[in-house]
């Protein structure tokens, strides 16, 4: 474990300073950081799986000094940094920090081109699919997408021409709702092009939803074909699932401290967002391989660190074991043995010594 003058001196080292500066010799290699994210992910999978979802996503990280990159973001109403997470499920393959003066979706197809040629070079027959919200609908992510045989499924910010072409439904939802008094929705599948961002027509999905008192429309694109998944299916069940991804974003930034961004410079700043994604990558760990059939199996990383690793325990090392002791009133002892039952059946388990 790193003392905190060491981590100091990681955060104020830079690769030239490693080589001439007697204090600052460690330093922080963020490519090797960003492939071993991916390769913990593809080594917790017995075989490659016939089919994987990224999901992006950006989030605010409020900023409260005069940090490098620090800009006014018109949305968030605050100054903060801008960073993009990727994740598979709940496994993070991304966490790249960003400053708040551009697009959402600014530099999403360098993330994605790096992750993608990775992932296939070890699964190359594994179908990959993104997923994001309007936010991520851009021309040079759909086309990027198009060209490398990727699957994408994303939010569509609607227009009056989008409305327009939702216009029956919208009336069979609303008739629907006056009928029954609930939420009714319609759906309809259909081919559409903007007048100057897209290069070409796509498909598009348009969820025609009448609620108490207004219409709700909402659209996604995607190159997913209607055999593959047909509108209802396509809108309910596989893009709305993205949904789970805010929760990660929110474990980490909550739970771990991925928004501790309060040094001065960028590079900082990324490698303290890089501790915080490891964090997060060893509890997710801790739950899909030690907490399983535990009460904390489902636990967020808040619960565990409190529960589990922040107590008093007395540790007494012999020749052939290594005993736990803990005060009589801890009440998960039973949990902490479960644990170590389960990490040591795991085939990566090594025993000391």
């Amino acid at each position: 474990m790193a003392a905190s003058n060491t981590l100091n001196r990681l955060e104020l080292s830079t690769p030239e300073s490693a080589a001439t500066d007697r204090y600052k010799r460690i330093a922080a290699d963020p490519d090797a950081l960003d492939r071993l994210l991916v390769d913990v992910f593809l080594e917790s999978h017995p075989k490659p799986p016939r089919e994987i979802w990224l999901d992006l996503d950006a989030t605010d990280d409020p900023l409260h000094g005069h940090q490098e990159g620090r800009f006014f973001h018109g949305y968030y109403r605050c100054y903060c940094y801008l960073p993009l997470y990727i994740f598979c499920g709940e496994h993070l393959l991304c966490a790249r920090l960003r400053p708040s003066n551009q697009d959402g979706s600014a530099g999403s197809v360098d993330e994605l081109e790096r992750i993608v040629v990775q992932i296939r070079a070890r699964w190359p027959k594994t179908r990959i699919v993104i997923r994001g919200d309007a936010g991520f609908c851009r021309e040079a992510i759909m086309a990027w997408c198009e060209t490398h045989n990727v699957r994408y499924l994303l939010g569509l910010a609607r227009n009056k021409r989008l409305q327009r072409a939702l216009g029956k439904e919208i009336e069979e939802a609303r008739a629907a709702h006056e009928r029954t008094g609930q939420a009714a929705r319609r759906f309809r599948d259909f081919q559409y092009k903007t007048r100057k961002s897209w290069s070409r027509e796509r498909r598009v999905i348009g969820k025609a939803e009448y609620l108490p008192g207004k219409a709700n429309p909402r659209f996604v694109v995607t190159n997913l074909t209607a055999r593959e998944a047909n509108a209802k299916r396509l809108y309910e069940q596989l893009y709305c699932a993205r949904g789970d991804m805010e929760n990660r974003i929110k474990e980490q930034q909550l739970g771990l401290f991925a928004d501790r961004t309060s040094t001065a410079t960028m590079r900082a700043n990324q490698l303290r967002l890089y501790l915080s994604s490891f964090a997060y990558v060893l509890m997710h760990g801790l739950r899909r391989l030690g907490l399983a059939g535990t009460a904390h199996a489902k636990a967020q990383s808040s619960t565990i660190r409190v529960r589990l690793l922040k107590i008093g325990a007395r540790i007494r090392i012999t020749v052939r074991k290594v005993w736990l002791s803990f005060s009589e009133a801890y009440p998960y002892a039973e949990d902490i043995a479960h644990i170590l039952g389960n990490l040591q059946r795991h085939p990566a388990w090594a025993a000391p010594g």
